[in-house]
């Protein structure tokens, strides 16, 4: 008996497919940023506890897992040349079920977006609306090499930083919150690039002109450790401008170790992407909450 199932013959989602529907695993990034911003408000928690885990969870469980649920519907006839095991082409996740959880996380996360107040829950409507929008035909931002690894950098770490910063202190943060969150959104773009590695096959049999389909493995690869290096390089900068040297001297360490990691990436690119996802970008997301941390006493500046 193989792994996959008859999809005519379920009429259920398996438990355990719906779980990897949503892919735990891709939670984290938009939870730690949230977090950052937390931390970047420059406001105390105490009282506001319930306000971080909830947007935590929003950010991670609801928002990002709704987001994969939606773009493997959207995808499942692209996985069914590049990993025919996953839920829905396996039939594991049978039928119209994909689209209906998608759907439902969707109305979960307006419901819990509402309760982090008219911050929380634009952010939230922008956030899904997001989701959607790089996935779902007409729009389909992911057939975009350069809008669509753009906007999923914006939306897992740049959105969820400001909002976690924004939530907290109950308004707008300050430009050098707004400023450090947008330059590790754009530089997210180089890590969205490298994942869009493992679909490289399937990507160029559908039409998906993802960089490295467009411009080959190994200038893809070269591209994306550019767009990951200058705007940590620009946060170096703004550390060192707003008098904060050692932030800026442990964030220069962690993407001095990120170097040495994209020469090992450079040698093959499709071979060692996923080896760097697991080593250059957890450098990365340090290098946030260090900045995040440098700049608290800052976050209210006007």
């Amino acid at each position: 008996m193989g792994l996959t199932a008859d999809p005519k013959t379920m009429a259920m989602p398996q438990p355990t497919a719906m779980l990897r529907l949503i892919k735990p695993v891709t939670w984290f990034p938009p939870m730690w940023a949230y977090l950052c911003g937390a931390v970047s408000a420059g406001v105390s928690p105490a009282g506001k506890w319930d306000l971080v885990i909830l947007g935590i969870v929003l950010a991670g469980p609801v928002v990002c897992g709704m987001s994969q649920a939606a773009n493997d519907w959207c995808d499942r006839h692209v996985d069914m040349i590049n990993e025919p095991d996953r839920p829905i082409p396996s039939g594991l996740v049978p039928g119209r079920w994909g689209l209906w959880i998608a759907l439902f996380m969707s109305l979960l996360a307006f419901f819990l977006g509402w309760w982090l107040g008219p911050w929380g829950f634009g952010a939230t409507v922008l956030a899904v609306s997001a989701a959607w929008a790089y996935s779902a035909k007409p729009v389909r931002l992911k057939r975009s090499g350069v809008l669509g690894p753009g906007v999923v950098g914006l939306s897992y770490e740049s959105l969820p930083w400001f909002t976690g910063a924004a939530v907290l202190a109950s308004g707008a943060p300050g430009w050098p919150v707004v400023a450090v969150a947008l330059l590790y959104g754009i530089g997210a773009h180089g890590i969205m690039t490298l994942n869009d590695f493992k679909a490289l096959e399937g990507d160029r049999r559908t039409g998906v002109n993802s960089l490295p389909v467009t411009l080959g493995p190994e200038r893809a690869a070269r591209l994306a450790c550019w767009m990951m290096a200058w705007p940590q390089l620009a946060v170096i900068a703004m550390l060192v401008y707003w008098d904060r040297p050692w932030h800026a001297l442990s964030v220069l360490s962690a993407l001095v170790g990120q170097f040495l990691a994209m020469r090992v990436l450079l040698r093959d690119p499709k071979l060692k992407a996923p080896w760097y996802n697991g080593t250059g970008v957890a450098l990365y997301i340090t290098g946030m909450m260090i900045t995040a941390f440098g700049i608290r006493t800052l976050g209210i500046m006007p």
